[in-house]
């Protein structure tokens, strides 16, 4: 599993039944244009009015969050290639999409993406879709885009000034990119990666729910009404942001990328209007930027944030003697919960996702590539990668759900998969294409290691199993706010997607 990062969508209309006026977004991708009608472009008139409207936008996005303007928004026009070129060039020289690229195959492995998948040219594809307007924090510039109505742009344009407001608060390029580019080679710096994992998905949910919401009150401004007047309509919202309609690139993609480019929408309105309601709007805006959640179980559990609770982390303990030998680490972390919501709804549905993801308790995983695999051809192979992961669950029956699920999943991954009898009822091995698989229940957890020889999955298992012990799972320390998190599996697509700007799928209909 990648480093995971983010991906940012966009509302792409407005409720008719909660009150909102019907949006209909100009950046779709557009019917394909014959070569004697060009596309329509806004007139320079036009242009100058959107331009000095962004003043009085910035004005409404500092009342709405309390988040003071310290210097002026510089902004910028923006026409389709150009969008497009931005993207790309984020594409070819963000360090989250290189983290995505060299990830891809350990997803491949996890079953999250097809093995015929190709990443690069989907998500070319999807961005050109979703994009519908950006702030980018190294120019301190909010881009308007020219081929988009300028009363359709104002919205989108009020959700990328939240942006410009919350970067002169903490200067987002740095306060929302805490993840390391190096493998952790070391026990040590496992555990350190792993402690501070999930760090940078959280915090795009932060940012871009604080803007969803302050997109959300000033489409309602014309009907008096706000999010904390009607707080059930962030649920029809959310309901609204799951649909793939009218986005037929997105209605196709892989559930983890269509999680990852939702979640920082979806769930990050819903913390902020929680924190809002329990705890006013300082605490769901400054103070969710001067004290951001951890992880995405706190995003989705904002009372646990309040509260001050850190998600459990399994403990991984050394397992260098027994990989290092055959394997250079690829990749580690956590399974957050947003993680163990894709995997179980890929293995089980939705309504297995639901019941599980409410018994999770904390997980971890590492994939090591094979040492003798050395080229390119050989390194994008998902047979080179070996695989272990341990899931934490608040009961038994949970954990032993989970591991069933487990196991259905494996026939979709591999060719020949026979089990092996055991004489153990809580062993279940499996011969497979790329290796053995071992599944391990005891109690509360599962363990799975993919691809090692079986002899060494089961010394991983007792190892890493007996680690735990019989108490509760330590909890996250994050004090140290320097310190740099790894990540989770969703993480790489969140981040990258959210720096990229504003998705369609996050608009309103």
């Amino acid at each position: 599993m990648p480093s995971a990062r983010a991906l940012r969508t966009l509302f792409v209309s407005l409720l008719c039944a909660s009150g909102f006026a019907a949006l209909a977004f100009a950046a779709q991708s557009p019917a394909p244009q014959s070569p004697t009608k060009p596309e329509k472009r806004i007139t320079p008139e036009q242009a100058q009015k959107l331009f000095k409207s962004v003043d009085e936008l910035l004005q409404f996005a500092s009342f709405t969050t309390g988040l003071p303007i310290q210097a002026p928004v510089k902004r910028a026009l923006s026409s389709r290639s150009e969008v497009e070129k931005y993207l790309l060039d984020k594409l070819n020289d963000d360090q989250d999409a290189k983290r995505m690229q060299q990830g891809e195959v350990v997803l491949r492995k996890f079953g999250l993406l097809d093995r015929d998948f190709h990443l690069r040219p989907f998500l070319i594809e999807l961005l050109k879709e979703q994009i519908a307007g950006y702030y980018d924090p190294k120019t301190k510039t909010v881009y308007i885009l020219n081929w988009v109505d300028p009363e359709t742009q104002k919205p989108v344009l009020v959700h990328e000034l939240t942006h410009a407001l919350q970067d002169q608060r903490v200067h987002l390029e740095t306060w929302s990119d805490q993840t390391p580019d190096t493998v952790s080679q070391t026990a040590s710096e496992d555990n350190d990666h792993i402690a501070r994992d999930e760090m940078d998905t959280a915090r795009d949910a932060v940012t871009e729910g604080q803007a969803m919401a302050v997109f959300v009150n000033y489409e309602l401004k014309p009907t008096g009404r706000t999010l904390l007047s009607d707080p059930a309509l962030v649920q029809k919202l959310e309901d609204e942001m799951s649909s793939t309609s009218g986005s037929p690139v997105l209605a196709r993609a892989p559930l983890l990328l269509s999680q990852s480019l939702i979640f920082p929408y979806q769930e990050g309105l819903g913390f902020t209007q929680d924190l809002w309601m329990d705890m006013g709007r300082n605490a769901a805006f400054a103070g969710a930027l001067d004290h951001p959640p951890s992880s995405s179980w706190q995003i989705i559990n904002p009372r646990f944030y309040e509260q001050r609770r850190q998600p459990p982390i399994p403990i991984l303990p050394d397992i260098h003697p027994l990989v290092d030998a055959q394997y250079r680490p690829i990749d580690i972390g956590q399974i957050g919960q947003l993680d163990l919501r894709i995997l179980t709804t890929l293995y089980g549905g939705p309504a297995a996702a639901r019941s599980l993801s409410s018994a999770w308790n904390g997980g971890i995983y590492w994939a090591g590539q094979l040492r003798s695999a050395t080229t390119p051809q050989t390194q994008s192979q998902t047979s080179s990668i070996a695989l272990l992961y341990l899931s934490s669950w608040t009961n038994s029956a949970a954990a032993r759900a989970f591991a069933t699920l487990d196991a259905r999943e494996l026939a979709l991954k591999y060719d020949n998969v026979r089990p092996i009898p055991q004489s153990d009822p809580d062993d279940r091995v499996f011969s497979t294409s790329e290796g053995t698989v071992l599944i391990r229940i005891h109690d509360r957890y599962v363990f799975t290691a993919e691809s090692f020889d079986l002899d060494t999955a089961r010394k991983l298992a007792d190892l890493i199993i007996g680690a735990q012990g019989t108490g509760e799972l330590r909890m996250a320390d994050l004090q140290d706010n320097h310190a740099q998190p790894d990540s989770t599996l969703t993480a790489p697509y969140i981040h990258f997607f959210a720096a990229c700007g504003l998705m369609k799928a996050a608009l309103i209909r």
